[in-house]
């Protein structure tokens, strides 16, 4: 089978190679699936320049890809819910990446069925931004009223994140291109900022929760937007102690990851408030509650560009560009 694959870590990012491998085999529950289409996200390019590598450190050669959307071909034994034939998605396990090819094998408890009124390009835009979004609000402790601040919420991210934080009672308030305000106000925002025009950090204060997904550089104004005791949640910023605890990952890497957060964990305590880094994790269950809010509410999902396998690095610039207002995608297979 073609897959497209990085041969190792480079700093300044690298191409990668379409090559022939074997079609993967499966194990005890999990599925075999031919991979229609494929996301391309932020985190493919921070795994190609190694970025990633003391969180989850991969084996060279390594197929790319972290999340698709495919059919079914062939089942495992102990696989329950699901049958061949079944169009499903999912983030593919932390260790075992690997859609962008046309076949993956994955755990079942990884994916969960795609709402039918999905193409197979729009289904790619949601399972990493969305268990994203729901293991934010998770870590936020949001209830109902909150107010949630969404820095740059005008990406594929932010297109997801939106309704369901939305869905759970929540006010949103995002930032963005003035060219985006009535995309972002369609998905469901409650306020729009213009950052050419208004500085949010002048206009918004105790705030509930942040979610950051611009990193080190807005961090000092989110906090200070951020209300006493509150909680902000970073996609960008850097692990800490609290993060590395919670992936229970072995002392030494919570030793470090300590020290490489603590100038966040200062921050945050100045104000008895709480940062958190997140990484997220495959998760068919929280996937299902997804499909089952998406159809109930028709939640739309946001594609920006479609781009054939060979064309990898042509989505990955794409995507290194911030330039996206929605999901890139790769169309695998038909």
């Amino acid at each position: 089978m073609k897959a497209a694959v990085l041969d190792k870590y480079d700093k300044q990012g690298r191409n990668l190679v379409i090559v022939d491998v074997p079609v993967p085999e499966i194990g005890y529950g999990e599925v075999l699936v031919k991979v229609h289409t494929a996301g391309v996200n932020p985190l493919d390019n921070m795994i190609i320049r190694g970025e990633v590598k003391l969180i989850v450190p991969y084996a060279m050669p390594l197929v790319m890809g972290n999340e698709f959307c495919g059919t079914i071909e062939k089942m495992g034994d102990e696989v329950a819910g699901f049958s061949v034939g079944d169009r499903v998605y999912g983030r593919l396990p932390l260790k075992h990446i690997g859609a962008f090819a046309e076949y993956v094998s994955v755990s079942s408890e990884a994916i969960a069925k795609v709402p039918d009124y999905l193409s197979n390009e729009e289904s790619t835009a949601v399972p990493l931004t969305a268990l994203t979004s729901l293991q934010a609000l998770e870590l936020l402790h949001a209830k109902v009223g909150d107010t949630v601040f969404i820095s740059g919420g005008t990406g594929s991210f932010g297109a997801m994140a939106i309704p369901i934080a939305k869905s759970r009672g929540l006010k949103v308030i995002t930032n963005g291109s003035a060219s985006q305000r009535d995309r972002v106000i369609s998905l469901g925002a409650d306020r729009f900022i213009d950052y050419k025009t208004e500085d949010y950090s002048k206009s918004l204060y105790d705030v509930d929760c942040v979610i950051d997904t611009l990193g080190e550089r807005e961090l000092p104004k989110e906090f200070g937007i951020l209300k006493r005791g509150g909680h902000l949640v970073s996609l960008r910023g850097l692990p800490n102690g609290e993060f590395a605890s919670r992936m229970q990952m072995p002392l030494w890497k919570r030793m470090l990851f300590k020290l490489a957060g603590m100038k966040y964990d200062r921050m945050a305590a100045r104000n008895q408030q709480h940062y958190h880094f997140i990484f997220v994790h495959e998760d068919g269950e929280g996937l299902q509650q997804v499909s089952r809010l998406f159809t109930e509410k028709r939640i739309p999902a946001s594609v920006d560009e479609v781009f054939g396998l060979e064309d990898v690095n042509q989505a990955l610039k794409k995507v290194a560009s911030s330039g996206s207002k929605g999901k890139v995608v790769l169309a695998v297979s038909r």
